[in-house]
């Protein structure tokens, strides 16, 4: 399957309903596939006015109890950032998906990984954060998008999906597993379905009161602790005795897997971090091998963003990066080359880029 029709039909397997969504190349598969998948199944499919419209009509879906998702690509997730507070703000489930374009602006159809920021620092208002998964193959998309729709519900809030065009048009084989649903999620008792016998829902961000709103944001950051403890996830590709490592996440970490096998036939002790939760980060880990490797290579589609999370988590290392703006992929020989002038080089400093 192509990446995007992969996100799409494991959403309808997790059991989403609603989808609403606006054009917008390169994730406009998504929402096609989704236009006569939903009816088939039952479910919704609005084509909004807007990027706007549509992540408030995931509010209102979701706030009823349904699993409702929207999806994106760089320019219109920038808009949806207003409703993405009021999901975390009103603690309402719901996957969002960014198949990310080069930027800034309208940029370029090409994928990108300049998203970065925006996705795990909180590109809307407010104290609040997303739980970003970051899929490096269409057969992550399919799990990862399952996933993802357990864990907004588990924790009742925004969980994104950090993909790319690349991943979003690439065709791979995939193995379809079957959606199962966890034994432990927490009905929706709080869903707005109607009071029939009951003391009516109130679902709402807005907190006028005295203390209220600060009172409410030390119960958000308590859960978000509990996510930082809890869903951390990452791989590693010959770390154990690598003398530099390559830190990469979604497509990007790809290249550096094919590079990685090149260094390894040349002599050079290369290994690979690749964070799958690009919040929460997998800092520990990452000091835990800096305790016994000093290198550091972070290779990313942009300018140079995860870099400052490697760089704090890695403190007492040498953090290089090699990075290319602008939607062009990054070739093998490329990282191998710069991982070759790290390695030779006597003082240790180097270009940054």
């Amino acid at each position: 399957m192509k990446g995007n029709e992969a996100c799409a039909e494991a959403a309808i397997q997790a059991g989403c309903r609603f989808y609403a969504g606006y054009p917008i190349t390169p994730q406009n598969e998504i929402p096609e596939y989704m236009s006569w998948r939903m009816p088939e199944v039952g479910g919704v499919f609005i084509q909004a006015e807007s990027e706007l419209a549509a992540i408030n009509m995931v509010y209102g879906a979701s706030a009823a109890g349904a699993r409702a998702m929207t999806s994106s690509s760089s320019p219109g997730i920038s808009l949806k950032q207003e409703g993405i507070s009021y999901l975390a703000g009103a603690e309402l489930p719901a996957v969002i998906v960014n198949m990310q374009r080069g930027g800034p602006g309208l940029g370029n159809i090409s994928g990108s990984q300049a998203d970065y920021f925006q996705a795990v620092k909180g590109g809307g208002h407010g104290d609040y954060r997303l739980l970003v998964f970051a899929p490096y193959s269409v057969q992550e998309l399919w799990d990862l998008t399952m996933l993802a729709f357990d864990k907004a519900d588990e924790y009742r809030n925004p969980v994104m999906i950090l993909g790319d065009g690349v991943i979003g048009q690439m065709m791979e084989p995939l193995y379809q597993k079957p959606y199962v649903a966890p034994e432990n999620l927490p009905p929706k008792t709080w869903a707005v379905t109607g009071a029939k016998g009951r003391k009516p829902n109130v679902i709402k961000s807005l907190y006028m009161g005295e203390g209220e709103l600060e009172k409410r944001n030390y119960i958000l950051q308590a859960k978000y602790r509990r996510m930082k403890e809890k869903e951390v996830r990452f791989e590693e590709f010959m770390t154990e005795d690598a003398e530099i490592i390559l830190v990469a996440f979604g497509i990007a970490a790809r290249v550096c897997i094919s590079a990685i096998r090149e260094l390894r036939r040349s002599g050079i002790k290369a290994g690979l971090l690749r964070p799958i939760t690009l919040w929460p980060f997998p800092e520990e880990r990452l000091k835990e091998i800096s305790e016994k490797t000093k290198k550091f290579l972070v290779v990313e589609l942009n300018a140079g963003q995860m870099i400052e999370d490697v760089k704090l988590s890695a403190k007492d290392s040498d953090v290089f990066f090699y990075g290319r703006p602008g939607g062009a992929l990054i070739a093998p020989q490329e990282i191998k080359n710069k991982v070759l002038e790290i390695i030779e080089s006597k003082t240790g400093v180097i270009s940054p880029s």
